[in-house]
């Protein structure tokens, strides 16, 4: 009977085990994409699923490009931040808010210059169901982490 236990205790073990290294593996994996990789994943997710011809792609590739350069200067400067021991101001952080509010909006009017009334929509929704996602995403995460 203790050799059953101990089996079925070690099978139970092991499921566990494999499923875990699964969702990291997945992590992982997305991890490993550069900004470039990102880009262009990106760029042929948005080709397919708003029609963009030739020309509209190169625009979107180069708007990606430069977001992601942004991105990356923002990433830096806030790990920058995080790693020194000076906490920012209120007034900091506002200011922060307000700059990655102002790109936002830059980078929708650049979109809407290059797509069509019906591709500026339908990339309007697809941003929003990305926002919405997010969102479980963090509401997940905080429940999980009380």
């Amino acid at each position: 009977m203790k050799k059953l236990f101990i089996a079925a205790m070690l099978l139970v073990g092991i499921a566990s085990f494999a499923q875990d290294t699964d969702q990291k593996t997945a992590a992982e994996q997305k991890e490993k994409l550069t900004p470039e990789q990102r880009s262009e994943k990106q760029l042929k997710k948005l080709t397919t699923e708003l029609s963009l011809d030739a020309n509209q792609q190169a625009q979107v590739k180069q708007l990606l490009a430069e977001r992601s350069a942004k991105a990356e200067k923002f990433r830096e400067a806030r790990e920058a931040k995080k790693n020194s021991d000076v906490k920012p101001t209120a007034a900091e952080k506002e200011a922060f808010k307000n700059e990655i509010k102002a790109e936002k909006e830059a980078n929708d009017a650049k979109m809407k210059a290059i797509l069509n009334a019906d591709q500026y929509a339908k990339w309007h929704s697809l941003q929003e169901k990305n926002k919405d996602k997010a969102r479980e995403k963090i509401k997940e995460y905080k429940k999980e982490s009380n």
